[in-house]
């Protein structure tokens, strides 16, 4: 069976799933693939796929419902249909592949990379370097780098960046090359072991590794900076590393918005999409295409915490804040493609993560756990369909 026969067969499987919907719900038959939605405006879409609890620091496995995707067919089958693109939930991290500083382990990243070539998705790399201390492993947080400390510094990120890019070579398109460098708090590089050895230079660095080792590769900064009004030291950091990197000639070809949003403080969330509400977050992206990047959605999914109501209700806003937040994103036609992070509310991460004070499941994602389009679902697609035309990459045509 060759890959479009697989994908159709699996798009066929979930087809059948899908057609049980409940009222007033569209099938995924009936409104058409997300991706191939995106496609027919010049921008991609896909989604994480992991292969089990993340291993994360301080990560409690009993609280990380992560799929594996490789034993749940209706993951896969809603995947293959709605998908052009994937990226590795966890399994490039360095606490994934590097469990020990002489010690690569890369079995999950290996079998999520091999299913993905068997299915014909283009691939994303998350991440070659997560510049928080909060995110490595004990080893590399109390790591002594000697009486050489930049040079050995340098070089243990150098040769990580290196074997991790040419083990997977030109089937990655995209890499996140650095990821959360900035405190949201100062505005100022997060204090990390390579930061004190390196300074600001890390970034440059990791960079630099990056285009040596992927020459191909579309290069990423990926952030969480939001539209609440209180985080203008956040957009400050982040303004700052990139016109650094510019100034430097860095190889840096995008900005991602790793695009997890929710409605904390906010009764209107939508309201931040209007002309004054956005007026910060306006500048903030004017900013940053103006230095001649382009954008990407990395992480998308709504947290409704704060979100009072029966599941109808709290569907609906959450499909409405979406379809704000892609609207105003989309307007930018340096957009280029659009990740979910997760397609089943009972398998995202923010599950596991700052329950709900009733106890219920979150809606943060375009599928229920019965694998059933949600009002997000159709808030998607609708932005697709608005989305205004774009050149595609020509890595994703």
């Amino acid at each position: 069976m060759d890959n479009r026969t697989r994908r159709e067969f699996m798009a066929m499987t979930l087809a059948g799933t899908a057609a049980v919907c409940a009222p007033g719900r569209l099938s995924a038959a009936e409104a058409g693939s997300l991706d191939a939605l995106a496609r027919a405006k010049g921008l991609r879409f896909g989604s994480c796929l992991g292969s089990g609890p993340s291993g994360a620091p301080g990560s409690n496995p009993k609280m990380e419902p992560f799929a594996s995707a490789y034993t749940d067919p209706k993951l896969l089958a809603l995947t293959a249909e709605q998908c052009g693109l994937v990226v590795p939930e966890n399994e490039l991290k360095w606490y994934s592949l590097r469990p020990k500083a002489d010690v690569f382990t890369f079995v999950r990243a290996d079998k999520l990379m091999a299913y993905a070539a068997e299915n014909n998705y283009a691939v994303r790399g998350h991440t070659l370097l997560w510049n928080s201390a909060r995110w490595m492993l004990p080893w590399l947080n109390n790591i002594d780098f000697g009486p050489q400390p930049r040079a050995n510094a340098e070089k243990m990120l150098v040769d990580h960046i290196d074997k991790v890019c040419r083990r997977y070579g030109d089937r990655i398109f995209s890499w996140d090359v650095v990821n959360e460098s900035i405190d949201p708090k100062t505005g100022e590089l997060e204090d990390t072991v390579f930061t004190r050895a390196l300074g600001p230079d890390v970034i440059d660095i990791a960079f630099r590794a990056a285009r040596e080792a992927a020459p191909h590769a579309q290069l990423v900064y990926n952030d969480y900076p939001d539209l609440a009004p209180d985080n203008e030291k956040h957009y400050a950091g982040v303004l700052k590393l990139l016109e650094r990197l510019k100034k430097n000639n860095a190889p840096i070809d995008a900005f991602g918005i790793q695009s997890h949003i929710g409605f904390k403080n906010m009764p209107d969330a939508t309201s931040r999409f209007s002309t004054q509400g956005s007026a910060g977050w306006r500048r903030f992206l004017g900013e940053i295409v103006g230095m001649g990047l382009d954008l990407v959605i990395t992480e998308f999914d709504i947290n409704d915490k704060y979100v009072d109501g029966d599941i109808q209700t709290r569907d609906r806003a959450v499909a409405d804040l979406g379809r704000a937040y892609l609207d105003f994103m989309l307007s930018y036609r340096q957009m280029r493609y659009v990740m979910a992070w997760g397609l089943v509310n009972k398998y995202s991460w923010l599950q596991g993560t700052s329950p709900r004070s009733d106890g219920s499941p979150k809606r943060c994602c375009p599928y229920d756990d019965e694998y059933r389009p949600t009002l997000l679902y159709q808030a998607m697609a609708d932005a697709f369909r608005a989305a205004p035309n774009r050149p595609a990459m020509a890595s994703l045509t």
